[in-house]
């Protein structure tokens, strides 16, 4: 079963078009434009907006059909929107290359890369279907733990309560030989509880290189990974739907 929160895709639009509105007006309040703030604006956002959950296409085209409703949650968007830009550029996250008011990024050495997808998440306790939380969620590859992109990402990755057992990880970018190169990059999820047997899902993900190092974080570059579940010893043997 397949389930999609709607609203994401249409914060996610009007983030984005608000943001390049104001990159294209010239940015006279010098507010962050970065990939960090666009982030962190959407999340402030759908933080502060009732999910809408569909399980197929036809629950998609029925929540269009009221075009008060459609217009009534566009407003509340846009005004929550402009709130969370405004107090996330001036509070801005540390140890993040920010564009300035000029929109200049901090540039990666140019050299061809596989640049990783992010990695996202949720994990469950198999007994009851309660979202795990207070415990440690790592990412390895080959055996060692994944380096992170920078330091918003951390690895470990601990889940906490009220995010129904998210966890999400972006890799640092490989080295390639050169750019258009096919590979398949092999991953670990790893997780400890006391009172749970511990939980290791293998997985793979392809990724095709690219010439140079990318800085820009893209909600269409996400492998989700299916739920994951954990037992108490010698429970069902269930890592995901």
């Amino acid at each position: 079963m397949n389930i999609h929160n709607t609203a994401e895709e249409k914060i996610i639009a009007k983030v984005t078009e608000i943001f390049e509105a104001i990159a294209a007006g010239g940015n006279a309040e010098g507010i962050c434009t970065c990939d960090q703030c666009r982030l962190d604006t959407v999340c402030y956002v759908l933080n502060r907006t009732p999910p809408r959950y569909i399980v197929s296409n036809r629950g998609a085209a029925r929540t269009e059909t009221d075009p008060l409703v459609r217009q009534q949650e566009g407003a509340d968007i846009v005004t929550l929107a402009h709130e969370g830009i405004k107090q996330i550029s001036h509070n801005q996250r540390p140890h993040f290359s920010h564009r300035g008011a000029a929109g200049k990024a901090v540039q990666e050495e140019a050299q061809p890369v596989f640049n990783i997808p992010t990695i996202v998440g949720r994990m469950f306790n198999g007994l009851d279907f309660s979202p795990m939380s207070g415990i440690q969620v790592e990412l390895r590859r080959g055996g060692e733990l994944v380096v992170m992109k920078d330091y918003n990402w951390q690895n470990p990755c601990v889940l906490v309560p009220n995010t129904e057992g998210a966890f999400s990880f972006w890799p640092v970018p490989i080295p390639a030989q050169s750019g258009n190169l096919h590979e398949n990059f092999e991953f670990t999820i790893k997780a400890e509880a006391p009172g749970f047997e511990d939980l290791n899902h293998f997985f793979q993900i392809p990724v095709i290189s690219d010439s140079q190092f990318s800085n820009t974080f893209s909600m269409s570059r996400i492998v989700k990974l299916p739920d994951l579940y954990m037992f108490p010893p010698g429970g069902e043997d269930f890592q995901g739907v």
